[in-house]
């Protein structure tokens, strides 16, 4: 069911008056079950619409509208599409109880792949999902493949009835779809040979297969794979050397490097992180794929327009895993800005040490990290870590937390952010 939540003010919607909790029931004559069917099958200028207004009403409208002008609503969220698999390193395994629902709930649905970039395993695809991935187009998909061998695949997915990865590929690929893949590695599991026959079969779909993302596994201290330690730097280094070997056969056959190592490898390996060159388009950034040379780019691009700051103190909270990076940013914020930046590592304090990133801080480890700091004129924190709610993973508010601390605090993507903000206030 496809129902309106909102209308926009003066648009052709509003003019035909539908209003929130319209259903929207087909589009020349065909069933709209979700919002793919109404992007898809009202794409044309002129179609029947027909629709259920709230008191029960029934009403086809005749439409013809200008050229590319939008309809005008905002439709309903639509029901998430939930993952039968269990996997043994997914991070959902690992969150402790007691936390807000919507956290536990483990999408895997083909749809939001397509709309917003969202990894799914296709293991969940029926025929008709099929045809309709291949009627709209829905391309680039973004899988979660983790292994192409069949039984490492079920092992990792933990579900004896995961299809085999490959031939759904494959079929999708000879109707013109492509992919960005992704690998969890586990060791022991699907690196060393599982990881070499993947890249094969991958390599082997050609131009189908955009990118493939090599991530290493992160267990929290909840996890039943949990061991108290990460993977290694003998295991990253491995991996590396895997990415590094296949990314130069793509280069010299395919003019691109198409397999690339997370972030998170190069720093468990200790390993400097490549220029921007390397990553081309930043296909993979939400992976955790260039993320740190991207924000290298972009702080080095706009840092001569930093604002002087002289004699600010600013401390800068930020997760374990990019401590080692942050100096060297810090050193040319401060002769740039005048102000001194106080580097502030935190452990997280609800998944455990193994647990790195910034951006999986919470509310709870900002409070700990700044509460005693009566020096710091202000302090940054990572906004990855806060959602549009304004909500942290432990569900702590960061208006409450801001309230509750001695000194302004701010969310920041790239410091530049902040920084600018700061200067334009310094002299209203």
């Amino acid at each position: 069911m496809v129902r309106v939540a909102r209308v926009e003010p003066g648009s052709i919607a509003e003019e035909m008056g539908i209003v929130a909790g319209t259903e929207l029931v087909s589009v020349n004559d065909r069933p709209l079950d979700d919002f793919l069917d109404w992007e898809f099958l009202t794409a044309e200028d002129e179609f029947a619409l027909e629709v259920r207004q709230p008191d029960g009403e029934a009403i086809v409208f005749e439409i013809e509208r200008p050229e590319g002008e939008p309809m005008g609503v905002m439709l309903e969220p639509p029901t998430i599409r939930r993952c039968a698999n269990r996997c043994e390193f997914c991070f959902i395994e690992g969150l402790p109880k007691g936390l807000r629902r919507p956290l536990y709930v483990r999408d895997d649905d083909y749809r939001l792949s397509f709309a917003y970039g969202n990894f799914a395993t296709l293991s969940n695809l029926k025929e008709r999902d099929i045809a309709r991935i291949l009627e709209y187009r829905l391309s680039p998909l973004y899988v979660s493949v983790h292994a192409t061998p069949w039984e490492a695949r079920k092992v990792l997915l933990n579900n004896p009835r995961v299809p085999n990865i490959i031939d759904q590929l494959t079929r999708l690929a000879e109707g013109g779809i492509q992919f960005h893949a992704q690998m969890v590695v586990v060791p022991g599991l699907n690196d060393a040979g599982v990881l070499e026959q993947s890249l094969t079969d991958l390599y082997d779909l050609g131009e189908a297969i955009l990118s493939v993302a090599l991530v290493p596994v992160g267990v929290t201290q909840f996890s039943h794979l949990y061991t108290g330690k990460p993977m290694d730097a003998v295991n990253a280094g491995l991996i590396l050397d895997a990415t590094d070997r296949w990314a130069a056969r793509a280069l010299a056959e395919r003019g691109e490097r198409w397999v690339y190592g997370s972030d998170e490898l190069y720093l468990l390996a200790g390993v400097e992180l490549p220029g921007p060159a390397h990553y081309g388009e930043y296909a993979q950034i939400e992976n955790g794929v260039g993320a740190v040379t991207r924000l290298r780019e972009q702080l080095a691009a706009g840092i001569g327009a930093l604002p002087r700051l002289d004699g600010r103190r600013i401390g800068v909270v930020t997760g374990t895993s990019m401590a080692p990076m942050m100096p060297a940013l810090l050193r040319d914020l401060a002769a740039q800005t005048g102000a001194r930046f106080d580097l502030l590592p935190v452990e997280n304090s609800l998944f455990g040490p193994t647990v790195t990133t910034a951006g999986l801080l919470v509310g709870a480890d900002m409070r700990r990290a700044l509460a005693g700091r009566h020096d710091l004129d202000l302090a940054l924190i990572p906004a990855e870590s806060i959602n549009d709610d304004g909500l942290f993973l432990d569900d702590e508010r960061f208006a409450a937390l801001r309230d509750s601390l001695p000194m302004p605090v701010y969310p920041s993507y790239d410091f530049a952010d902040v920084l600018a903000h700061q200067g334009r206030m310094a002299a209203a």
